[in-house]
């Protein structure tokens, strides 16, 4: 159980809270998800209709309620607004309210629950913008995958040393540990399978959101992270080839199973995964 439950279960305003701070962030991972892939900045201009680029107005930019306001259309061309934006919003805020619960294994026997929940935050906040951007351009941003490798390893040493020098060095090579070995780990199977088939089977962008979940998870939680990629890829792929919505050979992103695995890991913790797995003796 989280250290943060007894807390929660007198103060019911903190989810409420936290969800509202999470649907506001949804709403700026939806700009980084948008504008990222076109090189555009994710700052300047403000938001504005991708059509017609008039300027959003204050209320039209609230989460969630902005879209239900507009009803899903731009009030100055009528060109429809994607489903997606509310959804990401919700589901940020719905993941923010999952990491006041989270009992992740990566990070220590006693680490402080608040620096946990923020870290939860920003670990799933950042895996949401590389999985749109994998399922619309079976893409995954370098940069956004070296910046969240880099954060992971500053977050994993900021809650180590707060536990003690020991503590904080031991997670911090452990992680770099982690990290190399998911980067070399997947490049290597890459390589390996496009001698092996004549094509590509992983791109090298999964190898670099890899390396960033060991930075975040270390070395247990990444081997955990990657048997329920492949696990669940290779269900959902066989699945989409038998009805017809995947070609024979035709290429489908790993990259949003990858982050979904690593937030399962982070959310639940290697204990409960290890013993589903039967790897607990």
């Amino acid at each position: 159980m989280s250290a943060l439950a007894p807390l929660l279960a007198t103060s019911p305003a903190i989810p409420v809270v936290v969800a509202l701070l999470g649907a506001c962030l949804g709403s700026f991972l939806n700009v980084v998800a948008w504008r990222l892939p076109r090189q555009e900045s994710i700052i300047l201009p403000p938001s504005h209709c991708p059509h017609c680029g008039s300027r959003l107005r204050w209320f039209e930019n609230v989460p969630l309620l902005g879209w239900l306001i507009l009803r899903g259309r731009c009030a100055h061309c009528g060109a429809p607004i994607s489903y997606r934006y509310p959804l990401v919003e919700l589901l940020t805020s719905g993941l923010w309210v999952s990491a006041l619960l989270a009992q992740p294994s990566a990070m220590g026997s006693q680490p402080q629950p608040w620096l946990l929940v923020v870290a939860g935050g920003l670990l799933l906040s950042w895996l949401l913008p590389l999985v749109l951007i994998d399922l619309d351009r079976l893409w995954l941003p370098e940069p956004l995958c070296r910046l969240g490798l880099l954060l992971g390893l500053v977050v994993t040493g900021v809650i180590g040393f707060e536990q003690g020098g020991e503590i904080g060095r031991e997670l911090l090579f452990h992680h770099l540990v982690a990290a190399g070995v998911g980067l070399i780990g997947f490049e290597t199977v890459s390589a390996t399978a496009h001698k092996a088939l004549g094509r590509p089977a992983l791109g090298l962008g999964d190898a670099k959101l890899a390396a960033l979940l060991g930075a975040w998870l270390g070395l247990t939680g990444l081997g955990i992270t990657v048997i329920l990629a492949v696990f669940a890829g290779a269900v959902l792929g066989s699945v989409g080839r038998l009805i017809g919505l995947l070609g024979r050979h035709q290429p489908f992103p790993f990259g949003p199973f990858l982050a979904a695995g690593g937030a399962c890991v982070w959310l639940l913790g290697n204990d409960l995964w290890l013993a589903v797995l039967g790897l607990v003796w």
